[in-house]
């Protein structure tokens, strides 16, 4: 069972790889920082180009794909949303997770209300404070991040190895590692 990420550009997982493509999936973009985050551009690219020599036809554009493709039997490794495979293993399939040593990147949902003075919305803010009050603690279930002070998430899904990428998350930084996994697959063939 790989322990890491770049396990899964070992040749020994030659065919037996599924993972997203970030032109399509956030879940891919995860991949990639983690991969970033621990041995720089070039080397997340070279890793990169392993994974996807092995994945071929396996490269999906939904961050749930590759788990599909493993209760399926089609693929022997997806990287893809963790919550799913902890709730496949708990129901009794025969399916395992394992928190790669890269760490578990993860993305986070924002709610703004924005004056706009006497053309704001005046229950925006009504809005967005029911949002974060009766919203967030169902999503705490499903991807246990606090963010707010007090708050404590589903244990069962908490990963071993939570990440913060270093840099903003902009759309500059994922268009500069767009092309990381381009090259990657350009490298993979």
């Amino acid at each position: 069972m790989p322990t890491c990420i770049r396990d899964l550009a070992d040749p020994a997982y030659a065919g037996l790889v599924s993972v997203t493509d970030v032109k399509s999936s956030s879940t891919a973009w995860l991949l990639i920082q983690a991969l970033v985050s621990a041995y720089g551009e070039e080397g997340a690219e070279e890793v990169l180009a392993g994974i996807y020599e092995n994945a071929g036809d396996h490269i999906e554009s939904s961050g749930s794909a590759p788990l599909k493709k493993v209760r399926a039997g089609e693929v022997a490794v997806g990287f893809g949303l963790r919550h799913q495979a902890v709730a496949d293993k708990e129901s009794g399939l025969p399916v395992d997770y394992a928190d790669p040593a890269e760490g578990n990147f993860s993305l986070t949902e924002s709610v703004a209300v924005i004056d706009k003075g006497e053309k704001s919305n005046p229950l925006a803010m009504e809005m967005a404070e029911c949002i974060i009050k009766n919203g967030r603690p169902e999503l705490l279930k499903t991807y246990p991040l606090a963010v707010y002070e007090g708050e404590n998430g589903d244990s069962a899904n908490k990963s071993a190895y939570p990440m913060v990428f270093p840099e903003k998350l902009t759309v500059q930084l994922l268009e500069k590692h767009q092309q990381i996994s381009e090259n990657a697959k350009a490298g993979a063939q």
